[in-house]
């Protein structure tokens, strides 16, 4: 049996406003404390990552006067992976007078995430919801509408009522363009300072307050400190730990881990959403998945053949012997299930043989019936970029034939832990977007990921970093020559020059490959004791590689890819077993966290509420200790019940 170091530490408090969740976020911007006008020049705050909620929040904090310094790792802000996000953005506007509402928005994501979430903060986002689509219609994203100039809506799994808003299968991309305006918009009015090409790679922290940032210019290879009063990581989710994801293979999760090596806890790591209709792996070389977008399930239908090992066309399977297996077993929702029914749905299929494709690992999406129903004109304007993207990747036309899709890893629910302002445990040391953990709970609903980044970068940042920021007028930035800068230089500067001096043979990229494969078999779709344990194992003996074979040409004064490789990948191989921890420690499954020791007569999730209603949160000891805190879960509002799409 592996040998788990695990330590259990007294509860945290998320700092939630007592009383109904309902009207929490009102009532604490009430009470958060100001800066006014003429002092906000005098602060400095550091935002890392330009993506929709460091772009939305830069760019706020930049209109109100603060003194920002924003870095990302592309060349231009606008590069950052909220772009690659297709289908929408969920709003409660209520707009289609389908009887949707804030609280019908609130119970679809709780109930989603299956009550593993803060049902105040899911209150939040659903309040700041209306303001989002406004707000980004009013800067120029070009939202789909209706005949009478109206912005239109569509469904997403999870939900019986059209609450999304979209522009085609590019909501992400017009988003983060029409962001980056806003932004570029302050940095050309001297409010915001521009770094890129620089990658952050540890925290400055004095007197256990987060004080600035060091970071490498990935061009140059030079290590540097920046200070400031405050700093905002909004630096993406960790899907990239499986090697093989739908993120772009730059997304990494090395500011918000050094965070935790800095002390900052970071929550349910084990929760990963496994995106349904991702494209399936086709060749052992291949390098990602690529996404196809939840929205294709609105009028796509998931099929596979009812005979195992079928190797007919598509098109040459009669209707009476296709497996709508989705409308079978969940007729209320049936294509729009959650993701994560949906994909362990599509597993099933897969692995009792029933897989489709030259490699037997994918499912069909059809649109034979919508292509009856509605014509090929109306598709293409709803979907025509993603079928050009399809025809692109596979050769196969989707009018013609049903694309093949299968789950890949996509979206991390688990991030650095916040309160209720979104700080971290560390004080100063704010996180927004998919670098923390909020809203989602175990499983994320479809359209809620472009949301909740834009809620915490233009609606909950800009409040909540000032009231933090009163509380320190006059107090002046750290110089370089502080003891506490130049630590963390050194750190840094050491750790570059441990890797280049490994000296082995193999590079850092087939290393993550084969962590990628022990991911997938160990801590994917569906966990057990037994595949976490040879996990968490494999994982161990993999990291002994890495520290005794690693190669990395050249040198780190330089532009260095291989470099940067292996900086991100050490991080991920010592956060990849904190997942497995995590998931081997909650006993019980829920949402996207399945544990085949824990599911119902039917297959489904068995909650258990009575022992691990609370979100689990991690730090790093001393000696490769994990210490897990947990912090209770209390729903008021949405009342605790066993999810049902059937």
């Amino acid at each position: 049996m592996v040998n788990v170091n695990i330590s259990y530490a007294d509860p945290v408090d998320g700092k939630v406003p007592d009383g109904p969740p309902s009207t929490a976020w009102a009532r604490r911007r009430d009470q958060y404390k100001l800066v006014s006008p003429l002092n906000r020049r005098k602060f400095k705050v550091i935002v890392v990552g330009t993506g929709l909620a460091g772009a939305g929040c830069a760019a706020a904090l930049g209109e109100l006067g603060y003194q920002v310094s924003a870095y990302t790792i592309h060349d231009a802000a606008r590069r950052a992976h909220s772009v690659a996000a297709q289908g929408g953005i969920n709003a409660a506007r209520a707009r289609k007078v389908d009887n949707d509402s804030i609280h019908r928005f609130v119970k679809d994501t709780v109930k989603g995430g299956d009550f593993r979430g803060r049902e105040a903060d899911v209150f939040r986002l659903a309040e700041e919801s209306v303001r989002v689509i406004d707000h980004m219609n009013a800067i120029g994203a070009p939202f789909a509408r209706e005949y009478g100039g109206q912005l239109t809506t569509r469904s997403f799994g999870g939900v019986q009522v059209s609450r999304t808003y979209y522009t085609r299968g590019q909501t992400g991309q017009q988003l983060q363009v029409s962001a980056s305006r806003s932004f570029q918009r302050q940095v050309a009015a001297g409010t915001v300072t521009l770094h890129t090409h620089e990658e952050m790679l540890d925290l400055i922290i004095k007197d256990g307050r987060a004080r600035g940032i060091v970071t490498r210019n990935l061009k140059t290879g030079e290590v540097r400190a920046e200070t400031a009063h405050a700093v905002v990581l909004a630096t993406g989710g960790y899907g990239n730990v499986f090697h093989r994801s739908t993120l772009a293979k730059n997304s990494n999760v090395t500011a918000a881990w050094r965070a935790v090596r800095r002390g900052a806890y970071f929550a349910s790591p084990s929760y990963i959403q496994f995106h349904p209709t991702a494209l399936p792996i086709s060749h052992k070389w291949q390098s990602k998945t690529t996404l196809m977008s939840e929205s294709l399930r609105n009028d796509g239908r998931i099929w596979v053949p009812k005979l195992a090992s079928d190797d007919r066309p598509a098109n040459a399977i009669p209707e009476d012997e296709r497996d709508y297996y989705l409308e079978r077993k969940y007729p209320a929702f049936a294509n729009l299930t959650p993701r994560d029914i949906a994909s362990r749905a599509a597993r099933e299929q897969i692995e009792s043989g029933h897989g489709v494709g030259p490699l037997k690992n994918s499912v069909y999406l059809d649109f034979r019936d919508a292509k009856e129903r509605l014509g090929v004109k109306v598709l293409d304007e709803r979907y025509g970029n993603l079928f050009e993207m399809y025809r692109d990747a596979t050769g196969e036309d989707p009018h013609e034939v049903p694309m093949r899709i299968a789950p890949g890893a996509h979206f991390a629910m688990g991030g650095l832990w916040t309160d209720y302002d979104q700080m971290s445990n560390i004080p100063g040391l704010f996180v927004g977007g998919e670098a923390g953990w909020g809203y989602h709970g175990a499983n994320r609903l479809g359209a809620n990921s472009l949301l909740s980044a834009c809620v915490d970068g233009w609606f909950t940042l800009p409040y909540s970093v000032p009231n933090y920021l009163a509380q320190h007028l006059g107090e002046t930035l750290l110089e370089p020559t502080d003891p506490a800068v130049q630590g963390v230089l050194k750190d840094v500067s050491e750790r570059v020059n441990r890797l280049m001096k490994i000296g082995g043979k193999t590079p850092a990229d087939r290393i993550h490959a084969e962590l990628g494969e022990i991911l997938y078999e160990g801590c994917g779709v569906s966990r057990s004791e037994a595949k976490l344990t040879a996990a968490i194992e494999k994982i161990r003996a993999l990291r002994e590689i890495f520290y005794t074979d690693l190669f990395i040409p050249g040198n780190p004064q330089s532009f260095n890819q291989e470099l940067e490789r292996a900086g991100r990948l050490e991080d991920y191989l010592q956060m990849a077993e904190l997942m497995c921890i995590d998931a081997l420690d909650r006993k019980e499954s829920a949402g996207a966290h399945f544990r085949e020791e824990y599911q119902t007569e039917e297959g489904e999730a068995a909650r258990n509420d009575e022992d691990w209603c609370f979100v689990s949160i991690w730090e790093e000891g001393a000696d490769g200790a994990h210490i897990r805190h947990a912090e209770p879960l209390d729903f008021k509002d949405i009342t605790l019940e066993t999810r049902n799409y059937k």
